[in-house]
């Protein structure tokens, strides 16, 4: 297998690295860099565990191999916080018990942030299409639509 050298911005900072050709980015980011947020679930793009943001749109990490993601400006859900204040869709999930088992959690809150830089004034509707991709087995979807909501009524002060 080939080795090739990238650099990564992840969460604000350049990473040099060197990767075997067939590594997918969500590996990387979990066995080399230890950003354990992004969650390996289904491996074929079906579930959103694995959601980051590049270039501040949601991609799944599970797809794309780390040679193609050299250069790229990556924030995982260890980066969506500010030095000590959560992100606002982070502390609407946390005010509205929208966690449970947490596995799902960190793509939901990354997806919900590219949705809030997309349209920081959703309607329910729009929420819950946008997180059509992002699956839970756990809560129901209900906390989490309204935590994304709140999240948009604090959005301004955030961005």
């Amino acid at each position: 297998m080939s080795k090739h050298a990238i650099t990564l911005k992840i969460n604000g900072k350049d990473r040099d690295l060197v990767v075997e050709s067939n590594e997918l980015l969500l590996n990387v980011l979990r066995d080399k860099l230890y950003l354990t947020g992004s969650k390996y679930g289904c491996g074929i793009a079906e579930c959103g565990a694995c959601t980051v943001l590049v270039n501040d749109q949601s991609v799944l990490a599970c797809l794309i191999p780390a040679v193609a993601a050299d250069g790229w400006d990556i924030t995982t859900v260890e980066g969506l916080a500010k030095v000590e204040q959560l992100n606002p869709v982070q502390q609407a999930f946390i005010d509205n018990a929208a966690i449970q088992c947490g596995f799902c959690v960190p793509g939901m809150v990354v997806t919900s942030t590219a949705l809030l830089l997309e349209n920081p004034d959703p309607d329910e509707d729009y929420v819950k299409d946008y997180l059509r991709g992002n699956f839970c087995r756990c809560t129901g979807y209900v906390a989490m639509v309204k935590s994304v909501l709140e999240a948009a009524d604090k959005w301004g002060e955030w961005v």
